[in-house]
């Protein structure tokens, strides 16, 4: 009987302690909410850019105008639309969750319709940082590009970093370093909604 009421104290003290680990926030979600919190507070604005790194000489960016734009806010996801030129067929999602970030690819046609390849993208699987985060693709993204014939992108990881002058969106796998920097110092006027958005 004594030892049986000794294995339920044990049980109840250990209970009681992972109930308080519990509701301590990790070290995890404290830099992940700071980095959310760091880019919500450009919220409204847009910000012109410019490619700064492209291993792979693609010129689909050339002489284009980039924008990104920190459209809409609330307290779980950011809709950040990234203009190139006068193509507004993509936006970033950024949404926080209980225990981490996920980093989504919005893909829309001209009509507002989904292209083949949307929502592509993955979740942070490290604490990270209050100014940059990593985002390896999931397996969702990675059956999407078997899928369409891009295997090579399943390799990819996106990363964001966000300084007090300056935005940054990379992509980067074996084969690849793709950046673009966005001036935060500078505010422009916002663009139209992204394609597949209202007003």
């Amino acid at each position: 009987m004594k030892s049986i009421t000794s294995a339920l104290i044990l049980l109840l003290v250990l209970l009681l302690n992972n109930k308080t680990f519990a509701e301590e926030p990790s070290a995890s979600i404290i830099s992940q909410k700071s980095f959310f919190e760091n880019i919500s507070k450009h919220c409204g604005k847009a910000f012109a850019g410019k490619v700064v790194v492209d291993s792979s000489k693609n010129t689909s960016f050339s002489g284009k105008k980039l924008i990104m734009h920190v459209r809409k806010c609330t307290k779980n996801q950011l809709q950040i639309p990234f203009h190139v030129g006068d193509d507004a067929s993509r936006t970033w999602l950024l949404t926080q969750t209980e225990s981490q970030l996920s980093l989504k690819h919005d893909h829309r046609h001209k009509d507002g319709s989904n292209d083949e390849t949307t929502m592509y993208g993955g979740h942070t699987l490290v604490a990270g940082k209050a100014d940059f985060q990593s985002f390896p693709a999931d397996l969702y993204s990675k059956e999407l590009f078997v899928k369409v014939g891009i295997p090579q992108s399943t390799g990819n990881t996106w990363q964001m970093f966000i300084y007090p002058e300056k935005f940054s969106y990379r992509l980067i796998r074996q084969d690849l370093d793709f950046r673009v920097d966005f001036d935060l110092t500078k505010p422009i006027t916002p663009p139209t909604a992204p394609w597949g958005y209202l007003d």
